[in-house]
């Protein structure tokens, strides 16, 4: 099969969606690859290193030329015109993005696999967790700095301090997302809340983050009631393929103490708190309400080394399916059906279609498929 790799041009991502590791591995198994030249240089990996591993350095025209493009991020609109019918597997999250890159695809007629829908025989997301786990580790780190008085913050330092614990973060979800955030926040010494609509969850969390880990029932009482005295928020909800609920109105917002930062995680799907608006590497914060808020829709793309690594360990055994079976890949397993959003111009996620209002455009993968 002749897969490409394009170079990501989102804002500041510098993820690539092959290593060259991998990359060697599909050339070995017989397939032709082809990889935009400088794709790998944001995480370290430079041309030769490609060469080396039998791939074809060329022009974006060419890595878009393939029948299996394999991407980090979902197509931006100077990419629009190189869809063209290819398998297309990377993050779409399309629920939160502008309905126009999901007209597109369908117009285009591409299998548009993404890599937030795909299940495994238990149900989980195994293409998602390696980048909300990412994500979730950065929150503390992205939180803690713009905490800082030269920031905007409120001069909270997070963590312990001569034996006593100073900083309170509040983490909404309690996901991959949310247990690696609070692992983090925990082993700072912050003192921690999550907010998880499971109570009997809790040794569970504790087990996998800190016997300091406080619990709170996910209600709208009880986060409007932590969120008063919050020095960090995370939002980390999550609804599979479709758009984030907002958890946290903008009169919680309001009450927050100024200069207390919000990330939300969730942004991708559309975020959960209903203040946020996406934001970029560029330009990662703005304030409302007095109130600081990270909303970068690429969180992991500031740490593309270990993402992209990360990121290919988890992907190129899907990939080298599709490489294999095509579209017969999908048809043999359900979970990895479920990754399909689009296909022969249907909408084949429900939540999708659901989220934009484009339900006379869906149609279940199976129907199609067979």
């Amino acid at each position: 099969m002749k897969i490409g790799v394009p170079k990501e041009i989102k804002n500041r991502e510098n993820r690539v969606a092959l290593t060259p590791v991998g990359a060697a591995t599909l050339v070995a198994a017989g397939h032709e690859v082809t990889i935009q030249k400088g794709a790998g240089l944001g995480s370290g990996f430079a041309d030769g290193e490609y060469r080396q591993a039998g791939v074809r350095v060329a022009s974006v025209e060419d890595a878009w030329d393939a029948e299996l493009v394999l991407k980090v991020k979902e197509p931006l609109k100077p990419e629009y015109p190189f869809l063209r019918g290819q398998i297309l597997f990377t993050y779409f999250h399309l629920a939160g993005a502008e309905r126009s890159l999901t007209e597109v695809l369908l117009e285009s007629g591409v299998t548009a696999i993404a890599y937030e829908t795909v299940e495994d025989e238990h149900g989980k997301l195994p293409l998602l967790t390696p980048m909300s786990a990412v994500a979730g580790n950065m929150a503390l780190t992205m939180g803690g700095y713009y905490l800082a008085k030269f920031n905007g913050g409120k001069g909270m330092l997070l963590g312990i301090v001569q034996g006593r614990s100073y900083g309170k973060v509040v983490i909404i979800g309690d996901g991959v997302v949310g247990r690696h955030a609070a692992k983090v926040a925990t082993g700072m010494g912050a003192q921690t809340w999550i907010c998880g609509r499971h109570e009997d969850r809790l040794p569970e969390l504790r087990q996998a983050t800190s016997e300091d880990l406080q619990f709170i029932l996910s209600t709208q009482e009880n986060i409007r009631e932590h969120l008063t005295n919050a020095d960090l928020v995370i939002g980390a909800v999550l609804q599979h393929g479709a758009r984030a609920p907002y958890v946290v109105d903008e009169a919680m917002v309001r009450g927050m103490q100024s200069g207390s930062v919000i990330v939300d995680v969730s942004i991708d799907q559309g975020g959960c708190v209903e203040t946020s608006r996406p934001t970029s590497h560029s330009d990662p914060v703005f304030e409302k309400h007095g109130v600081i808020h990270y909303c970068v829709t690429n969180m992991p793309g500031a740490y593309p080394r270990t993402s992209t690594m990360v990121l290919t360990s988890a992907t190129l055994p899907y990939t080298q399916r599709l490489c294999e079976e095509g579209v017969g890949a999908l048809r043999q397993d359900s979970g990895f059906a479920k990754g399909v959003n689009t296909y022969q111009g249907w909408i084949t996620c429900e939540p999708v279609a659901e989220s934009l209002g484009l339900g006379e455009r869906y149609k279940r993968f199976a129907e199609i498929a067979n």
